[in-house]
């Protein structure tokens, strides 16, 4: 059976552009702090030559968050650099993806790459089904 459009599963999205956008944004906001690449990559389970990346915006810089999620990227970033448990970590990064979606950031950015109906409602429905 087909439906007539091509369209990636809202996972496909946050892996390839929003999880990548939410490492650099705290990886650039962990070197604001003073940390080091070497420590952010510890912090977040990283590469160092990811961290590189994401410093200079080759990897992870195709998204624009606004001021209310800078805030919560600052946030986390500041419980980050001084928490030692990676689960912490993990939490932080998850309840950003899980806010993007809900604030329908990740719907934007869907609707720029593919075919998606206007009508699709499906991450704000999935963020309430947790």
């Amino acid at each position: 059976m087909s439906f007539g459009m091509q369209m990636r599963f809202p996972c496909e999205i946050v892996i390839w552009y929003l999880l990548p956008a939410i490492r650099s944004a705290l990886a650039k906001e962990l070197a604001g702090l003073g940390l080091s690449q070497k420590e952010i990559s510890e912090k977040l389970g990283i590469s160092e030559a990811a961290v590189s990346q994401y410093m200079k915006g080759k990897r992870g810089g195709k998204i624009d968050f606004s001021t209310e999620l800078n805030e919560m990227v600052r946030e986390a970033a500041r419980h980050i650099a001084s928490s030692v448990s990676i689960i912490d970590v993990y939490r932080k990064t998850c309840n950003l993806c899980l806010s993007l979606r809900k604030k329908a950031l990740m719907c934007d950015l869907h609707r720029k790459m593919d075919n998606v109906p206007e009508d699709c409602n499906l991450c704000p429905c999935l963020s309430e089904d947790l």
